[in-house]
């Protein structure tokens, strides 16, 4: 069955065009002032808004979100275990980067989330960051470097994982020990509750020869955006890496999305949008063909490209991704809640009816 996640916030929402005028969440220009009966304080936090959004990704049939890595919005780690404890199936992937903390600690704090959520918890590193940013929080790791202290990283959490019961036997660990660049790990390895809990999954991303060397050798999902002249080339290459280091990688793919019942108010969307920014050039000019569209990262989406069109056209496109062996999608559109919905009423079932209708006997009346 195909999977498919939808991108949380992590710096508000909401409907305009421009990321700094939206002021769900918290962000962006404060509400008007109004005359009110009630004059105590509102008990309705920006947590209470990612919530919604949580809930209504799952109430309508996706398998998971990603908690985005944003050095300027939201933390990720405790977006994401807000998220586990606000659900009860979807998977929740927690974007961070690897400079963030040991592997040690990762590990502990994730062995505790999946105790705690049944073991629903992905990882997926962002190993390729600003560099201004990264040394904004004192990181000095550069370049393809970066990547080899992100293979560390895993080679040292998955080292003192346990996905075994082991007893509890005081500071005692497990006899693993490591002698690498980056990190020292002397009798690692976590014991008790800590321990016989499935490792997460890892999410990796990038298309340079460094990041496609760290997916076929630690990842387990790579999560590729889509590309002017497809993703076909890096998804073989990708696949050839694996297959030489003996492993297997699944795809992924992100994408923002604008589906509609008809294709003319989808584009009348990108065009209402399109206009608040004020751009010489019109949207039209960067469509690529397919439902393609390159015009999303000027509406504050992170992808550039994605799928604009009836929920047909876009579920015919999705289709098509699934077919060159896509295996799950990374959905993203804002106002979040109303695209969540739109997205799993109308178009979710289009792409994968055999995993998401009831038929014959399957049927369950109310």
């Amino acid at each position: 069955m195909t999977e498919f996640h939808w991108r949380l916030p992590s710096r508000g929402d909401g409907r305009r065009a421009r990321p700094d005028l939206r002021g769900r969440g918290g962000f962006g220009p404060q509400a008007p002032r109004t005359e009110a009966t009630d004059v105590r304080p509102g008990r309705f936090g920006p947590f209470d808004d990612l919530a919604q959004i949580v809930d209504a990704a799952e109430l309508t049939g996706f398998d998971g979100v990603l908690a985005p890595y944003d050095p300027l919005g939201e933390e990720s780690w405790i977006v994401a275990g807000a998220a586990l404890r606000a659900t009860r199936y979807a998977r929740v992937t927690v974007e961070f980067q690897p400079a963030f903390g040991t592997p040690v600690y990762a590990v502990k704090v994730s062995a505790t989330l999946q105790r705690h959520s049944a073991g629903r918890l992905n990882w997926r590193l962002a190993v390729d960051t600003d560099p201004a940013e990264a040394r904004s929080r004192g990181d000095l790791v550069a370049g393809d470097e970066r990547y080899d202290r992100a293979a560390e990283f895993l080679t040292v959490a998955r080292g003192v994982w346990n996905e075994n019961e082991i007893a509890a036997a005081g500071f005692a660990g497990t006899g693993f020990d490591y002698a690498g660049r980056y990190y020292d790990v002397i009798d690692g390895g976590f014991r008790g509750i800590l321990s016989g809990l499935p490792f997460p999954t890892v999410h990796l991303s990038g298309t340079s020869s460094a990041a496609l060397a760290l997916s076929a050798a630690h990842g387990d999902v790579h999560v590729f955006g889509e590309q002017p002249d497809g993703i076909s080339r890096v998804v073989a290459e990708l696949g050839e890496r694996a297959a030489t280091a003996g492993r297997q990688v699944r795809v992924a793919l992100e994408l923002p999305v604008i589906a509609r019942e008809t294709e003319d108010e989808a584009w009348a969307r990108v065009h209402r949008q399109w206009a608040e920014l004020g751009r010489p050039e019109g949207a039209t000019e960067h469509a690529l063909g397919d439902g393609r569209w390159a015009g999303f990262d000027a509406l504050g989406y992170d992808q550039r490209i994605g799928l604009v069109g009836s929920y047909e056209q876009v579920a015919r496109q999705l289709s098509v991704y699934e077919l060159a062996g896509v295996h799950s999608f990374v959905l993203a559109g804002h106002p979040n809640i109303e695209e969540i919905h739109r997205a799993g009423e109308h178009l979710l079932f289009r792409v994968d009816p055999a995993g998401r209708t009831l038929v014959g006997a399957q049927e369950v009346s109310a």
